[in-house]
């Protein structure tokens, strides 16, 4: 599709900048050429680095306008050395933010008119700075947690290193002497204060060099290691920097800052500052600074829609990563995962601190877990005696890993990548004769009123669309039963699944269901409808003929979803579709031990002796498809349960992908599923 005539023709004259994922939304309002040899209106590059010094000579040269790329300031979890995807570009066409010898699209929006900055965008402003605040969100929010046994009572003033060579230095009308002159006027001016010196994260991961010399370090905190911004900012009582953004971090915290160098926050009435720039003369307040900064400056790329968004949305994002991250910390060693599964579950597990290695023996495996201080994982459903003896003997956390309950647009057993999952320390949802994380988060109650009122929008959102577990819809038929008569949905399972194995006692058959379900509801019109896998030919569990004499009509052919708003009563051994009925406000009988059973919505054959909270709808749904699972998008990006409902929404216009034919062409999806050597996206 040729481009819109609107958008300037721009030679990119950094070659790294094709790296930079959604390159081409950030930039959406202009033609990008890679040839220097192309006719173009602008020239764009790296801010002020080397590499797009060819490129500013040349628009200098022909009086062409150079544009500016740089990193916003909520940027990423992880460094943008390590290959994390940034979430915001500057892109300026007057100067560089950093460079305080002339001015810049920045230094435009605060010096002049505050026309754009009116009441409404000053309270977003201010609700942003809470936001960040409260949640500690930081530029690439990879820190550790401050060890607080560094810290000394009294007063404390950070000082704040940076990399060598860094270019908001030079340009930020300082230099090396300004460290160390920084550091030499603080522990002259405050000789009772702890001074604290941390080092930038690129310098603490080992890739670059520090500012401040090891000579002039006698005396202070030296922190080497990369901790996190706000447990630093939250435990000092001021902050002095060359020109790191460390400091303007701390402004929106109302903490006291000088400045010996002149960055981009400086000049405004804000900071005590060593250095002039001879311009930035008016006074600014926080919520102007932080909606110049923040929200006019910057642009956005949500990475789920690959769309441009707003500020909030960046930092709904970046908390969801950071997360996901810190959910996901550490060492994960894996067994028990067939080679057709692995490259989903290293998309599912996928994070800038977590270290997954696949192992062939339960007991290496452990062994390796128990060495790291990491985790043993692995998925429930094929849990072998070799895999359950390692996991009970091992000191090491045993982390059982199984479906989501909002899953795919098809069936595993089909090879259809799961896009959720859920990961138990405690057991498995499905096994009621231990406890459950699942189990944990319903029985404590611990959700408030927002989450509740979170997940009542996102159970009305699924139910006004129609989703479940694989969202298989099979044709445009609809159920046409009596309606004189009290509808009776039964549902079939595979009969080795292992939630009836585990949840079910004197009945694990479909055909026992259908023979209880009978007899408790005598005069019902029973439906009764198989499970996709059995369908398939993948699993068993077919009725004998006994139990279907005792059926009225098969469902097979009828959507799930259709199934379920179409009948008064549905019963199960422990299927997933309880839980889709509840959401529907359907009644449930329960004939085994499932997840939603024994906390008062349902009517259970069996008993519950661990469950003793009443439940609301809501907690459960909480519980199920919020807290307990993650999610990914298709392409990787970690999300939350709304945004994959919402995905599956915007596909089902598109055909359902095809299912494997017979067990050959599963047996080729499965072989092409586990050379999948695609990496999951960096975030």
């Amino acid at each position: 599709m040729p481009p819109s005539p609107t958008k300037r023709r721009a030679w990119v004259c950094s070659p790294g900048i094709w790296d930079t994922p959604f390159l081409r939304t950030f930039l959406d309002d202009l033609d990008l050429r890679a040839s220097p040899l192309a006719p173009v209106e602008a020239i764009v590059g790296w801010g002020l680095k080397p590499t797009s010094k060819g490129g500013r000579r040349r628009a200098d040269r022909t009086n062409l306008p150079y544009i500016a790329l740089e990193d916003g300031f909520l940027r990423s979890v992880g460094l943008g050395e390590t290959g994390a995807a940034t979430l915001s570009l500057i892109v300026d066409d007057v100067g560089v933010y950093y460079d305080a010898n002339r001015p810049s699209r920045l230094e435009q929006l605060l010096d002049g008119s505050e026309d754009w900055c009116d009441g409404a965008m000053r309270a977003r402003a201010r609700a942003l700075i809470d936001s960040l605040v409260a949640t500690g969100l930081s530029k690439t929010n990879m820190g550790e947690a401050l060890d607080a046994s560094l810290l000394r009572p009294g007063s404390r003033i950070l000082l704040v290193d940076q990399t060598a060579g860094d270019a908001s230095i030079a340009c930020g009308l300082a230099n090396a002497d300004s460290f160390v002159r920084m550091v030499r006027t603080a522990r002259a001016e405050h000789p009772d204060a702890q001074l604290i010196v941390k080092r930038h994260p690129a310098v603490a991961a080992g890739r670059k060099q520090g500012c401040i010399p090891d000579n002039e370090l006698s005396g202070v905190t030296l922190i080497d290691a990369d901790v996190r911004a706000a447990d630093l900012l939250a435990t000092v009582d001021g902050v002095w920097c060359v020109t790191s953004a460390l400091g303007f971090e701390a402004l929106l915290r109302d903490l006291p800052v000088r400045c010996f160098g002149a960055p981009f926050y400086s000049g405004w009435g804000l900071t005590t500052d060593e250095v002039d720039t001879g311009r930035r003369g008016l006074a600014r307040d926080v919520e102007t600074l932080a909606a110049a900064c923040l929200i006019a400056y910057p642009r956005y790329v949500d990475p789920l829609s690959g769309q441009r968004c707003d500020a909030e949305t960046a930092v709904e994002r970046l908390l969801t990563f950071r997360d996901r991250a810190e959910r996901l910390d550490g060492d994960w060693s894996a067994v028990g995962f067939a080679p057709a599964k692995r490259p989903q579950v290293r998309r599912l597990l996928n994070g800038p601190k977590t270290r997954l290695k696949y192992f062939a023996s339960a007991s290496r495996a452990a062994v390796h877990a128990e060495r790291t201080g990491g985790r043993l994982v692995y998925w429930a459903g094929k849990e072998s005696p070799e895999i359950a003896a390692a996991a009970a003997a091992t000191s090491a956390p045993v982390v059982r890993m199984e479906d989501g309950f909002i899953r795919s647009r098809g069936l595993g057993s089909d090879f259809f990548g799961a896009l959720s999952v859920a990961l138990d320390d405690l057991g498995v949802y499905y096994d009621p004769s231990r406890p459950s994380r699942l189990e944990q988060l319903i029985e404590d109650g611990a959700q408030d009123a927002a989450m509740l009122a979170r997940a009542a929008r996102l159970r009305t959102r699924i139910v006004e669309a129609g989703l479940s577990k694989y969202n298989l819809a099979t044709g445009p038929a609809r159920p046409d039963w009596p309606a004189g008569r009290m509808k009776l949905l039964v549902v079939g399972q595979v009969e080795n699944d292992k939630s009836i194995l585990k949840g079910c006692d004197d009945i694990r058959t479909n055909s026992g269901l259908v023979e209880a379900a009978r007899a408790d509801f005598p005069d019902a019109f029973l439906i009764y409808r198989n499970h996709p896998d059995v369908m398939s030919g993948n699993r068993p569990g077919r009725l004998d003929a006994h139990a279907m004499a005792a059926v009225d009509a098969v469902a097979d052919d009828l959507d799930i979803i259709d199934c379920l708003e179409a009948c008064d009563t549905l019963a199960t051994l422990t299927s997933l579709s309880g839980f889709e009925a509840l959401l529907r406000g359907k009644a449930v009988s329960t004939y085994g031990r499932p997840f939603y059973g024994g906390w008062g919505l349902t009517t259970d054959r069996m008993t519950f002796e661990r469950r003793t909270r009443r439940a609301s709808l809501d907690a459960l749904v909480a519980a199920a498809l919020i807290q307990y699972p993650i999610y990914i998008s298709p392409e990787g990006w970690p999300c939350e349960a709304e945004d994959l409902v919402e995905r599956l929404i915007r596909e089902r216009a598109a055909p359902a992908p095809p299912a494997p034919s017979n067990q050959i062409a599963r047996w080729w999806k499965g072989i092409n599923a586990s050379l999948d050597r695609r990496p999951p996206p960096s975030y």
